[in-house]
């Protein structure tokens, strides 16, 4: 299962068959929960879309048919990604894209930090040591099946904790630059304040009906 097989095969046909169905139930997820792509946590995913996303999948899955232990670890991945969005798809559908979105970000900002990178972190941890268990109990030599799936769980486990840190540091990066514009243009107004009340009426004063800048 560690070696190449042959195109055509009977082994490459179950491989592909397997990667095809189990990519397809990621990307059918996701279209559950996000049709737009609004709500992707994978930004190289976000940026392809569905015009680039599913022929290149599909050139990935004819590629890694040849090489079975990183195509039973895709396959476990993407089964579990799907498995997490159809659990929240629903709701997502329900509120609507930009809705859900802005009320998960206000969920997120109303949490503490440190709560929140517990909790996740505290998944992660319990998920991938599901993997770690399947790998230490398996006979390596023999069980590449087992293998793979237990390397496909620690690596959803890792895919969670990236794309879900990636999407707190975009929001806090989006977060400070906000505070920055309102700060700055508070500032601005406060330095522009001082200069209205020292113009003489004239300056200030425009008659109804007449446009400052002439006609």
């Amino acid at each position: 299962m560690d070696d190449f097989v042959r195109f055509a095969s009977r082994s490459y046909a179950l491989l592909f068959l397997l990667l095809i169905a189990t990519r397809g139930m990621d990307f059918l997820s996701t279209w559950v929960a996000t049709p737009n792509m609004v709500l992707e946590g994978n930004p190289l995913a976000k940026k392809l879309g569905w015009r680039w996303g599913i022929p290149i999948n599909l050139a990935l899955c004819f590629a890694f048919a040849f090489w079975p232990l990183p195509a039973i670890v895709i396959s476990t991945t993407s089964v579990l990604v799907a498995a997490r969005n159809f659990q929240s798809a629903w709701l997502m559908r329900s509120l609507g894209e930009q809705l859900y979105r802005e009320w998960h970000v206000e969920r997120v900002q109303e949490t503490s930090v440190t709560l929140y990178l517990f909790c996740l972190f505290a998944q992660t941890v319990l998920i991938a040591g599901v993997g770690g268990a399947v790998i230490y109990f398996c006979n390596r030599d023999r069980d590449l099946v087992l293998l793979a799936i237990g390397l496909g769980i620690i690596a959803y486990a890792l895919a969670v904790a990236f794309y879900t840190l990636l999407g707190i540091w975009r929001l806090r990066r989006s977060a400070t630059i906000k505070a920055a514009r309102h700060e700055r243009n508070a500032l601005a107004r406060r330095a522009a304040a001082p200069e209205a009340k020292n113009k003489g009426p004239s300056e200030n004063f425009v008659p109804e009906g007449v446009s400052p800048f002439g006609k």
